[in-house]
């Protein structure tokens, strides 16, 4: 097995919205809330024309993405042996994805994501983590991961307690580690174990701007390629319009943004960026092509609704 995915197994529910349901509900657009009242989802959802359901889950769209570039790949998320978890194991199995966990009748639903698309394209996100964010180290396999070359983690299922026991146990059996940063409202919650990962832990850390900037209190983007030399770690960061740019060691490459895309969702736009960038490094290629995968995967990815290429 090339990568195993672990991360919060997630349907994604897609409905476009105007701007005025994002402010009447208190809502931070472009950013995602999470949602602990299974009520509360339950009311915001209830008057929603939804466009699709996809098996979801910011690791997961990276996985899949993985597998239809034919990388032999996994994913290890937890689900509730209800009508959604169904739906899940079975939307990751028919893009060939091998699921490495058994589903149980649990007491909490399987998590969903509601993902608000504006007119601006934006994707706004609620979500409610259900059994998802409740993986703990017996759902993961040492076998499965040490049979893997490298594992992708997400920070959004990053937590203090169960989550953390499960993510220690896959990097203990590991041979590669990767991961997300996730969101700034995930980097601002967990700062200080962030960095930690970050610097001992992590050997491929994927972020957008914004969050690496957050992570380490950067005054400019300057300081965020002196940390990334200084930890001699391999950093990726997205930079919207900006491109994006690698950092490994003293190596550092850049590319700019596609132009001229119809922009229609911006949902999935990382995930499928770390996709084609994970591509080109199991199969050798060089950092510049590496990023160049990535940015022709978030192209493809940001002018279709949804965190799939169809």
């Amino acid at each position: 097995m090339k990568i195993i995915g672990i991360g919060n197994a997630i349907v994604d529910v897609i409905c476009k919205v105007d701007e005025n349901f994002i402010t009447k509900n208190n809502l931070t657009k472009g950013n995602m809330k999470l949602i602990f009242d299974e009520n509360e989802f339950k009311n915001l959802i209830s008057n929603l024309k939804i466009e699709k359901t996809i098996s979801g889950g910011s690791v997961a769209n990276s996985i899949v993405g993985l597998s239809q570039l034919r990388n032999n790949v996994g994913f290890i998320g937890k689900i509730s042996d209800d009508r959604l978890g169904e739906k899940y194991e079975i939307g990751l199995k028919k893009e060939n994805v091998n699921y490495f966990y058994e589903k149980k009748k649990e007491k909490i639903p399987t998590g969903t994501c509601l993902i608000l698309i504006t007119p601006d394209s934006e994707r706004t996100m609620c979500t409610f983590l259900g059994i998802a964010g409740k993986i703990n180290d017996e759902d993961i396999s040492s076998d499965v991961i040490k049979n893997s070359e490298m594992i992708f983690l997400e920070g959004y299922l990053w937590d203090e307690g169960e989550p953390k026991k499960a993510f220690d146990k896959a990097i203990s059996n590991s041979k590669k580690v990767s991961m997300s940063l996730s969101d700034k409202f995930c980097v601002d919650r967990h700062k200080t174990h962030f960095l930690q990962l970050v610097k001992k832990k992590l050997d491929l850390t994927f972020a957008n701007e914004e969050e690496i900037m957050s992570l380490i209190d950067a005054k400019n983007f300057d300081e965020v390629v002196s940390f990334a030399k200084q930890i001699n770690k391999h950093l990726v960061i997205t930079r919207g319009k900006n491109g994006a740019v690698s950092v490994n060691g003293e190596n550092i490459e850049q590319i700019g943004v596609k132009k001229n895309l119809n922009v229609v969702d911006l949902t999935g736009a990382g995930d499928l960026f770390a996709a084609g960038y994970l591509h080109g490094l199991i199969n050798n290629f060089s950092q510049k092509e590496c990023l160049a995968k990535g940015t022709e995967m978030s192209a493809k990815i940001i002018q279709q609704i949804g965190a799939r290429i169809n």
